[in-house]
């Protein structure tokens, strides 16, 4: 890590801003998947969001001590009260001295050529307001996740592109940066819809390469997962946010939204299928079967799901 040339370091210089919260050792990991770049950084900031716990603290100590080493790219170690990761990635970018800001949360890291790749394909155009990539999920998942990215009417029924990415920290500025009040969840998708808002001719775009250079961790208390039980109402509260660009887009949300519904159920159908043992273990299935919901292709799903237990 400390061999690394300089020299590699973007034209366009990069910061990476990376945020913490009480997650032990794991923000060290995600500083030397920085350090370990193909494309190094200038600078990476570490967001300490108030951490308690001695071993996140001690960690960041280590992280500081980094700092001494000229080799390898300046290392600066923030630390806040705690006010969210909204508060801590916009303390972060504020500090940032570079024109790109790649954004990466403690637990997460970059595989070793996710800056080169996502910095190219910044500096192609204005228009490209973002840049991610498909998530090679590790822990509970062990899968790959292959988000699409796409233009603001893409983004209004659901978010396309993973919190980590790479910015312009203009943008980011002219966009208002991150909503601090969001402290519940989708805090990542009210941004990258200011930031496609922010353009106001509706061409920006958000890039997702289609390969995984993200490592994202999956663990049973995740907030993406936490934030299901509250999602409705921060869903009103998006759709408050965003009023405008809803309301003018409202005939694609409302396809975008029943086709991803008719996609899950197929889905569902499709497991039912494959595994019929579920209409006898799943209680959930189970009510389904008993009383299949109306209106949103439940019942012709039943109706089908019965007929394949006639032909078998």
């Amino acid at each position: 890590m400390g061999d690394k040339d300089t020299s590699q370091r973007s034209t366009q210089p990069i910061t990476v801003v990376i945020t913490a919260y009480n997650q032990g050792d794991l923000p060290l990991q995600s500083v030397q998947s920085a350090l370990q770049q193909t494309l190094l950084p200038t600078q990476v900031i570490v967001v300490d969001d108030g951490s308690i716990d001695q071993q996140s603290l001690d960690v960041l100590e280590q992280i500081q001590q980094l700092a001494h080493n000229k080799h390898i790219p300046q290392i600066t170690v923030m630390t806040q009260e705690n006010a969210g990761v909204s508060a801590a990635r916009n303390a972060g970018i504020a500090a940032a001295t570079t024109p790109y800001i790649a954004v990466l949360d403690g637990d997460d890291m970059f595989m070793p050529n996710f800056l080169e790749q996502a910095s190219a394909e910044l500096s192609k155009s204005s228009q490209i307001v973002a840049v991610s990539s498909w998530l090679q999920c590790f822990g509970v998942l062990d899968a790959v996740v292959k988000p699409i990215g796409g233009s603001l009417e893409d983004f209004l029924p659901r978010n396309c592109c993973p919190a980590a990415c790479l910015i312009r920290q203009a943008d980011w500025q002219s966009a208002g940066g991150y909503t601090e009040s969001m402290r519940h969840g989708f805090e990542d998708w009210d941004f990258f819809l200011k930031l496609l808002e922010n353009g106001g001719s509706g061409t920006s775009t958000i890039t997702v390469l289609e390969q995984p250079l993200i490592q994202y961790r999956t663990a049973p208390a995740s907030a993406n997962i936490a934030s299901m039980t509250s999602r409705t109402e921060i869903l009103r509260d998006m759709i408050t946010r965003h009023r405008e660009s809803y309301a003018q887009h409202v005939d694609s949300v409302v396809l975008a939204l029943d086709a991803l519904a008719t996609t899950r159920l197929r889905m569902w159908e499709d497991a039912v299928q494959v595994h019929p043992e579920l209409q006898q273990h799943s209680l959930a299935t189970q009510e389904f079967m008993r009383s299949p919901s109306f209106g949103d292709g439940g019942m012709a799903a039943a109706v089908r799901l019965r007929v394949s237990d006639y032909t078998k």
